[in-house]
């Protein structure tokens, strides 16, 4: 993840993370970082702080943290094409996120020489009243109002036109708005209602331009109507929880987090949902145009459900079908279901768990009926049952390897188990990981594998994705809430039954 320097003017100044710094006049400021960020990480430099100071020319004077926003989202790579494809932003109500709205068309009207800026939101009022402000902007500046042809007023044509071409046309999204025009730029306003239709309109007006940019701005799911944002905030997670930046994604999410019902006493790790703190890292307008007797307010007068959603940020996002069984379909997989399993002449055990080391999973893999047979043998929580587990099994079935990834959770447990079981654990490399991974989907996509379709097993398909490993993929899960650690096992365990390990003994026996 790419962390490029934050254009901040002297005027602007102000604490960037610490939440409760005071500074002379008395204002406490609200976390100017996101909690939650990823950006592609490929960006050399940015247009950001062109976009800042076409907008104070315009005087309009950002805040720290909406310039940081334009300075992540508006990264270029060497060649100076764009570093995000899309730029998300999520942020609870009345923060400001219209000011970076109004600096990245200004940029893209005036500076970028984008012929084409479209400015959509769920209702036409919403559209309507953006087209007034930032025609009022522009109205009020005359190096930047000569430059305008016309304001288009006419309604449902709202609209800017320069005399050099570009324009930023305002419309109201629906199944059919869009259409027939070439986008170089989309801003998706209220990005907490758009759902499928709409983004089939708006995304493929882009197809034709060679570098275009698409921004959603929003404040917290609301539910189903959060489509979009839930996909790409689940992507955001997925980038953060493996590690691989997604590559054509800038996501910054303003939100707390607070406690579940799991929490112990003292918690420290979550939220206070009725803290200032809670309030001050959800809330980067705080000191600016929001502060905290204002939101004390709030609290005491709305539902505590409406005040976690409309001010700390914390959403309800659906799931997507489309989104589920991405690598392996559930049909298929579903075929290869079994309804009993026979001992085969060898097998091998593998082990994996979570990364937070919540789960653990011990499997095994079979020669039968001339293929393979997979199965979770034990699967739960925690890590301390593993190895007494492992020798259980070890005894009664002496398989031919055990296999445990050196570089995964379960790779603490390698020097016990060896010791336990009196056996060298095999540890794949990770180009033998890929190769795993490949072996299995390879299996499905030919019908060479079974399985007594468990639970866990198939949870873990459903949540899972691929993650780049070098030319290859390993698997990866998309959400912090998935356990893959099943997936992982009877993969690894199905590769070591191929594996080079020293046999000793007689043939090993189911």
């Amino acid at each position: 993840m790419l962390s490029m320097p934050l254009a901040v003017s002297e005027k602007s100044a102000a604490p960037s993370s610490a939440p409760h710094k005071r500074v002379p006049d008395q204002r406490v400021y609200g976390h100017q970082r996101p909690r939650l960020f990823v950006t592609p990480g490929r960006a050399l430099s940015s247009a950001g702080q062109e976009a800042v100071e076409i907008a104070a020319s315009a005087g309009l004077h950002l805040d720290p943290w909406q310039q940081y926003i334009l300075d992540q989202g508006m990264g270029e790579r060497a060649d100076g094409s764009w570093d995000s494809f899309e730029v998300a932003v999520n942020v609870p109500r009345q923060n400001g996120k219209g000011g970076i709205i109004e600096a990245r068309e200004l940029w893209g009207l005036f500076v970028g020489g984008e012929e084409l800026i479209l400015h959509s939101a769920h209702e036409f009022k919403t559209a309507k009243a953006a087209f007034k402000r930032i025609e009022r902007l522009i109205r009020s500046t005359p190096d930047l109002h000569k430059r305008v042809k016309t304001y288009r007023q006419t309604v449902g044509e709202e609209g800017i036109e320069l005399h050099s071409g570009q324009l930023l046309r305002f419309i109201a999204r629906s199944k059919g708005s869009g259409r027939g025009f070439t986008g170089d730029c989309n801003i998706m306003d209220e990005d907490m209602i758009l759902g499928d239709e709409a983004m089939d309109a708006l995304m493929f007006t882009m197809a034709a331009v060679e570098d275009p940019q698409i921004w959603y701005l929003g404040s917290a799911g609301i539910g189903a109507p959060s489509v979009q944002l839930g996909r790409l905030r689940r992507r955001a997670l997925a980038a953060l929880e493996s590690g691989v930046p997604d590559p054509s994604l800038t996501y910054l999410e303003w939100s707390a987090d607070p406690h579940v019902d799991e929490c112990p006493s003292g918690c420290t790790e979550h939220d206070d949902p009725d803290s200032d703190a809670a309030a001050l890292k959800a809330n980067p307008g705080v000191g600016y145009r929001l502060t905290l007797e204002k939101i004390a307010n709030e609290r005491l007068s709305v539902s505590a459900d409406g005040y976690a959603r409309e001010r700390l940020g914390v959403g309800e996002y659906p799931s997507d079908s489309a989104d589920s069984w991405q690598v392996i379909g559930e049909d298929a997989w579903r075929a290869l279901a079994a309804s009993a399993s026979e001992p085969g002449d060898a097998v091998a055990f593998a082990i994996d768990a979570t990364p937070e080391r919540s789960h653990a999973a011990i499997c095994v893999a079979g020669v039968w009926r001339g293929g393979t047979h997979v199965e979770v043998v034990d699967h739960r929580p925690g890590m301390g049952w593993v190895v007494a587990r492992a020798a259980e099994l070890h005894e009664r079935w002496s398989p031919r390897c055990w296999v445990v990834d050196a570089g995964g959770p379960a790779g603490s447990l390698i020097q016990e188990l060896a010791e336990r079981l009196g056996v060298e654990i095999v540890q794949p490399k990770a180009r033998e990981i890929a190769a795993a991974c490949g072996q299995f989907y390879d299996a499905v996509a030919e019908q060479s594998v079974s399985h007594l379709d468990q639970a866990p097993l198939a949870a873990a398909l459903a949540g899972a994705q691929k993650r780049p490993l070098g030319d290859a993929w390993a698997w990866a899960r998309r959400l912090v809430s998935v356990d893959i650690s099943p997936l992982v096992g009877v993969t690894l365990a199905k590769w070591g039954l191929g594996a080079e390990v020293e046999e000793e003994g007689p043939p090993n026996l189911w």
